[in-house]
């Protein structure tokens, strides 16, 4: 077995392999960072990260041919790799995909499957605009946060109680929060909203109870299932009042 593995040949790439390799693997990677661009919904967009997805195949491209098929270079890639740490931090994990998908394609180029690589990244790239543009997962568009402050002295309990149970199918408390300086307390509920009701319309009625303030209702947008992701839905005043999506 040992004999066998110190006899491989080592081929070296010429140099229209390695222009045809890059130039395969830069087509394809940046097509896959256009559909990145056209399908991503989150409110972090990263310009860096896009460029990253097409230098992310190229290079891959090149490590695969630099080891080609020697041993001793691919065990002394992961012995140099395993000195760098990588802290860098993922926000969506759709982007995880577009990494992956990435390095896959650049591993292609390299060993020269280019339909492999072409027909991966049309498959692949269709499978995502198609998802990303489907309602498939819009089961998730009736579950909010509410959030709002009571008034100690004035709130009328019962009928908040009343109205979140009109309004929903469900709802539980999530936190709590005491002001004894203002005599305030806030309240942050998990609500479904019942299909035939309108979020906006619950806002609206809890405007109008004595000893409310500032009520906020938060929800998902699309795909967004992370729970730093929230959109601004309705809020003060009982109008409906869309804004821009928050901050991670």
């Amino acid at each position: 077995m040992l004999e066998n593995l110190q006899t491989i040949n080592v081929f070296a790439p010429s140099f229209s392999d390695v222009l045809t390799n890059i130039t395969v693997s830069l087509v394809c990677s940046f097509i896959i960072s256009l559909i990145y661009r056209f399908t991503y919904r989150g409110p972090g967009y990263s310009e860096s990260f896009v460029n990253s997805i097409v230098f992310l195949s190229i290079i891959t491209t090149l490590v695969i041919m630099i080891i080609g098929n020697n041993l001793a270079r691919a065990f002394g890639l992961v012995g140099a790799l395993s000195i760098i740490r990588f802290r860098t931090a993922i926000k969506d994990t759709m982007d995880i995909v577009y990494i992956f998908l990435a390095l896959a394609i650049g591993m292609a180029c390299g060993v020269e499957y280019y339909k492999l690589a072409i027909a991966g990244t049309l498959f692949v790239g269709t499978a995502l605009i198609l998802f990303s543009k489907s309602n498939f997962n819009l089961f998730l568009s009736n579950q909010y946060m509410l959030q709002c402050v009571y008034s100690n002295k004035e709130t009328e309990v019962t009928t908040v109680t009343k109205l979140l149970s009109s309004y929903c199918n469900s709802y539980e408390i999530i936190s709590v929060r005491s002001n004894e300086a203002e005599a305030t307390v806030e309240y942050s509920y998990y609500i479904r909203i019942k299909k035939n009701k309108d979020v906006n319309y619950l806002i609206s009625e809890m405007n109008k109870v004595r000893g409310i303030k500032k009520p906020l209702c938060f929800g998902r947008r699309g795909s967004e299932v992370s729970e730093n992701k929230f959109y601004l839905f309705a809020s003060r005043g009982g109008e409906f009042d869309p804004r821009p999506p928050l901050a991670d």
